[in-house]
């Protein structure tokens, strides 16, 4: 965790992916809870390129946060909730 996954962007879409129904669009393919969302969508929602939009999840998955799925030729991202659970109580601890 030497890159800190704060900002304002990464937050944004961990806030988005909680209820990604809310916030995403249907996809052609996967579900948006079950496998997630692609970096298009992710991309499209931040009013970034897909290029950045994959930086920012490949951080967050690295750091795992986010799981990522191969569907077809996409990645679909979607959070890793018993890891978050972790790190909240780490930092609850005063980690």
């Amino acid at each position: 965790m030497l890159r800190t996954p704060v900002g304002e962007k990464r937050l944004d879409i961990l806030e988005w992916l909680k209820e990604p129904h809310r916030h995403f669009p249907p996809q052609r393919h996967g579900d948006l809870v079950e496998d997630g969302v692609t970096a298009d969508a992710i991309a499209a929602r931040l009013g970034v390129r897909r290029e950045v939009a994959e930086t920012h999840l490949a951080l967050l998955t690295d750091i795992g946060l986010l799981r990522a799925t191969r569907i077809k030729r996409r990645l679909y991202y979607r959070r890793d909730e018993i890891r978050i659970a972790e790190v909240a109580r780490m930092f609850e601890k005063g980690w």
